[in-house]
């Protein structure tokens, strides 16, 4: 009851889609989903078309379907990774190879734009044009028909296929042979192609007359020799070779060979099989080499996308075995589509628990049983016919079915002893009620056509050509490969070729075009309802839209559905652990799609509209384009991060070796130095040998018999002043030899007394007029230590070590200046500075002595006080001792007590100890001096420390001095973000060329200080340090 109300509108409403669609649209259109129908335009589509259709996506399913099939196809090609097959289906004349070819060309717009991939596409186009040229042909109901067995025989109205025109004629052979040089074919191999299509048509030239032998055996002759000489001639055969297979034939008796002659019809049939033979085979050859070109080269595993295009049904007014077998290949292939689009469906429904209600449909099976089945099928009986020897007889194949289908109702026989009940089938026929309406068979020509034998004096005549291809295609010639073994009649090897062909398909997602032929007269614009009704009805269109209609479009297993869209739920992202029908039920609550469009099945998840599935798609690709976005930024830094790490180990690499190369071209020059100084020094002496020789001799000739005494001539060359600093060096030498351990270090240097040059200024020169202390016997720049405190005026901020004061001694007293103004803070006399001490060691320390005031004393100067100064007065004596800090501590401290000697009459006392007292202020305080370590200290090197009326003045070694410059840089750490020691230890110091490092590092830059010691003197070298925290050099520090 069901049925009958819903099939009425589906019939109403798929009549009215399909002429609609006719009637609006110019290209071939229909109805497209898993399975497509078109109804065929005679025009083609142009490229204009293909473009839009390219960027063309409409909600409903109605588009030009052929495209809309080979979209899907590649889809689930790209996304699910399975094989695809696109199955092109109908009666002849329906369309079919006009959208297989719209299949390929949009597969091949489709494949993107690669050189590789551009010649592969513009490989299979023209695949398609050389197929269809040694492939189809004209026939009655179509100009193009993909069609079999026509070389040697056509139907009224109807041509032989397309090649052998297209040779007569010319006019396409040009871009014949450029779709043979694309596909990979040589020029010499387009060449051997044609020679045997021509042959083909040279050997359809030939005719037979018959003749009567001796024996009265019949025999024949070729009418037109002319035509064979030419054949040989294409083929590079022997005339008599090919004459005689063609006019005999060699039999077997045993182990006696008999040549028997060919009577006229004989010799007819064996040159159709040889024209049929050289073509198949041809078509075969050119099959496997366009596979071959188009194959993929890489190894591994590939899928695949197969286009099946079959012949159409075919239903005559004469329908022979050509007939027979076509359809027998079309009844196969509806069964494969019947079953997978409404069968299997509708089983699968039941078992996976869905609720359904059962659509009935034709199922052909039996006819296929009836045509296939071993030892009772058609296909079978006549295969046992031709098996037999002696005389074949379609009559007895035909008798043999009717005894077999005798009550089937799907086949009526007929032949000359059936009963009156058989007036109804023509004599010698018989009739099958195939899917697609009752065709009608005359057996005649049955048992020839299926035996179709190639006699073996033509395949050996074929194989001893000289023409290449020949060899290869009738391996079966060869003498020494010759077998005795039955070839496969026609019908077994087609059975054999369709089964391969459906267990093909049956291991592939296949899709389906059903070609629905609009009119007989291959015209546009007219639509015959009667004949499109016909074809949906046969094609179970109908049923499919039913179960379309009512069913789901789309299943999938849940392990398989979690896994394709388990990024669209953030419960199922990105593992899912539990049941896989749990994390599905969390994945479709959580899409925004209702529930109502899925169901759930005992192993598989069903999906009802295409428009959800077309919803979780797009929601996939976005979510997959979010995914490939992320992978991409953890990519960029997981392989930025390799490049980093990669750099640093290979600066580190370069960096060694460059150390390395370093120390090694440091230790050569080194090295190279060595021995440039020792040569220099074996030179030197040689040479200073040599001059005194040289001297010597020279002396010994120019020598007068008397003459003046050295030391006289040398006194004579000193004048006033040179005397004078020889009385220094002498009085220096008297007071500081073996007692002061800096004394040697100022032997080679001078005294130079003024070393600001303040006998120049101006300033200085009003000043002094005052004081009376014009004669400047000592001036430099020193540094001082306060005498009431016994402090060292350090200040860290400035890196200054002591506060500098300009010392002036001239021959009556000793003044401190200020270094800037020349203002005189202080001025004593000569007279009242009564003992000079110094310490053993390398320091630069002096401490001058001054006399207590005293009331009844008078100043034996006899000066007056100059005004504004300090000194002479008591409170300029309260002041105490000075104490003072410079590298010119013996010519400073040789002068004064010179000056002292002058003014006093009397030397002062020189106390050189490590202990002894002196006056601060009102305080007396005990002076002591320690050397720490080594005692080559250098001078300047101290540390002052005072602890009640004891003043410590430590002697700095090496050791003391790293110590010094680790608490200098805590304190500077103190105002800088962080200092790095750079020495591994403090004992280190004594082994690195005297140097220390450290490094600070600031909130803007690093400072690298260097702390440098020399014989000299003390430096600080730094790189990038603002002035303001440190001084370039300091001496004495």
């Amino acid at each position: 009851m069901h049925q009958d109300l819903v099939m009425p509108s589906v019939k109403d409403y798929f009549r009215s889609l399909l002429e609609s669609l006719y009637d609006k649209l110019p290209g071939p259109t229909g109805v497209s989903g898993t399975v497509s129908v078109i109804i065929r335009h005679h025009p083609s589509c142009s490229p204009v078309h293909i473009g839009t259709f390219l960027h063309f996506r409409q909600s409903p399913y109605i588009f030009r379907s052929s495209y809309a099939i080979a979209g899907s196809a590649c889809r689930y090609l790209r996304d699910r990774n399975e094989d695809q097959c696109v199955v092109v289906s109908g009666e002849s004349g329906a369309g079919k190879t006009e959208a297989a070819r719209i299949v390929l060309q949009f597969i091949a717009l489709a494949s993107g734009q690669g050189r590789e991939v551009k010649a592969m596409k513009e490989r299979l186009v023209q695949a398609g044009s050389l197929l269809e040229a040694f492939g189809n042909a004209k026939t009655y109901r179509n100009d193009n028909s993909s069609r079999f067995s026509r070389v040697t025989n056509q139907a009224p109205g109807e041509r032989n296929f397309h090649i052998f025109y297209q040779l007569l004629t010319g006019a396409d052979i040009q871009l014949l042979s450029k779709s043979f040089e694309i596909l990979g074919f040589s020029q010499e191999d387009i060449v051997n192609v044609f020679k045997i299509v021509a042959s083909v048509l040279k050997l359809g030239n030939i005719s037979f007359i018959p003749t009567n032998n001796i024996d009265g055996t019949e025999g024949c002759t070729i009418s037109n020799d002319y035509e064979l000489y030419e054949v040989c001639e294409l083929v590079g055969s022997d005339h008599s070779t090919l004459q005689e297979a063609m006019r005999s034939r060699t039999l077997e008796d045993g182990s006696e060979l008999i040549l028997a002659d060919l009577s006229a019809s004989e010799a007819t049939h064996a040159r159709d099989s040889l024209c049929k033979a050289l073509f198949s085979r041809l078509f075969t050859w050119l099959v496997n080499r366009i596979n071959e070109s188009i194959k993929a080269k890489r190894h591994g595993k590939r899928k695949v996308l197969g286009i099946l295009d079959v012949y159409g049904f075919e239903m005559f007014e004469r329908n022979g075995f050509e007939q027979f077998i076509i359809n027998f290949c079309n009844e196969k292939l509806h069964q494969v589509v019947t079953e997978s689009t409404l069968k299997e469906e509708q089983e699968e429904y039941a078992r996976e628990g869905i609720e359904w209600t059962p659509i009935d449909f034709f199922s052909n099976s039996v006819v296929c049983d009836l045509i296939e089945k071993n030892h009772h099928g058609i296909l079978s009986m006549l295969d046992e016919e031709c098996l037999k020897s002696g005389f074949l007889s379609d009559e007895v194949f035909l008798s043999k079915l009717a005894q077999c289908c005798a009550g089937n109702s799907h086949c009526e026989v007929r032949h000359r002893g059936a009963g009156i009940s058989d007036n109804n089938l023509p004599a010698n026929c018989f009739r099958l009620k195939h899917y697609a309406g009752t065709v009608t068979y005359n057996v005649c020509g049955f048992v020839d056509k299926n035996n179709d034998i190639l006699h073996r004096d033509l395949s050996q005549a074929m194989y001893r050509c000289r023409h290449p291809l020949l060899k290869v295609l009738f391996p079966e010639g060869n003498p020494k490969r010759s077998s005795l073994k039955r070839p496969a009649t026609t019908g077994t090897q087609f059975k054999i070729s369709i089964s391969a062909l459906v267990r093909n398909l049956s291991c592939k997602h296949q899709h389906y075009i059903r070609c629905i032929k609009p009119n007989e007269l291959k015209q546009p614009r007219i639509f015959e309802m009667a004949l499109v009704q016909h074809q949906v009805r046969y094609l179970g269109l109908l049923e499919t839209v039913r179960i379309r209609r009512s069913g789901f479009c789309y299943r999938l297993q849940y392990q398989l559905f979690l896994s394709r869209y388990k990024m669209l739920s953030p419960r199922t992202w990105p593992t899912w652990h539990v049941a896989p029908v749990e994390g599905v039920s969390y994945l479709i609550r959580d899409l925004p799609i209702p529930s109502g469009e899925f169901a759930f099945g005992r192993t598989k998840l069903f999906v009802r509209s295409p428009r959800t599935v077309f919803e979780l798609e797009e929601f996939r690709r976005v979510r997959l384009e979010d995914l490939a976005v992320l992978i991409q930024k953890l990519w960029r830094g997981y392989r930025q991060r390799k490049k980093f790490l990669l750099m640093k180990r290979s600066q580190t690499i370069i960096a060694s070796a460059w150390r390395s190369w370093r120390a090694r071209e440091e230790y050569r020059i080194l090295k190279h130095r060595k021995q440039v100084e020792w040569a220099v020094g074996v030179i030197q002496r040689h040479y200073i040998c040599w001059k005194r020789r040289q001297f010597l001799l020279r002396l010994s000739k120019q020598l007068s018999s008397e003459c003046d005494s050295p030391c006289h001539k040398y006194r004579l060359r000193f004048d006033q002043t040179a005397r004078n600093r020889m009385r220094e060096k002498v009085t220096a030498s008297i007071i500081f030899k073996d007692r002061k351990t800096s004394y040697l270090r100022s032997v080679s240097h001078p005294f130079l007394g003024d070393y600001v040059r303040l006998r120049q200024n101006v300033q200085w020169k009003k000043a002094c007029v005052e004081t009376n202390d014009q004669y400047v016997v000592f001036a430099d720049i020193i540094n001082k230590i306060a005498r009431s405190s016994g402090k060292v005026r350090i200040v860290f901020e400035k890196m200054s070590n002591f506060v500098p004061i300009l010392f002036v001694l001239s021959t009556s007293s000793m003044l401190i200046l200020d270094q800037r103004t020349l203002q005189i803070k202080y001025r004593v006399p000569a007279t009242e500075i009564y003992r000079l001490s110094l310490s053993p060691y390398l320091d630069d320390v002096a401490v001058f002595h001054v006399r207590a005031p005293s009331p009844t004393r008078e100043d034996p100067s006899g000066h007056q006080n100059a005004p504004g100064c300090l000194f002479q007065s008591d409170l300029g004596k309260k002041k105490g001792d000075f104490v003072f800090q410079t590298g010119h501590v013996i010519e400073i401290v040789t002068k004064l007590f010179l000056v002292v000697q002058n003014a006093m009459g009397k030397p002062p006392e020189v106390n050189i100890s490590t202990e002894f007292e002196a006056n601060f202020g009102q305080q007396t305080v005990m002076v002591a001096f320690k050397c720490m370590g080594l005692p080559e200290v250098q001078p300047g090197q101290i540390r002052i420390s005072r602890k009640g009326n004891k003043m410590e003045i430590l002697v700095l070694n090496y050791f003391m001095f790293g110590r010094f410059c680790f608490n200098f840089v805590q304190y500077q750490a103190s105002k800088r973000e962080e200092v790095k020691y750079m020495s591994s230890s403090e004992e280190k110091y004594k082994h690195t060329k005297r140097k220390l490092f450290f490094k600070s590092r600031g909130s803007q830059k690093d400072d690298l200080f260097i702390f440098k010691c020399s014989d000299s003197k003390f430096n600080i070298h730094y790189s990038t340090i603002p002035k303001s925290i440190l001084r370039n050099r300091y001496d004495n520090l």
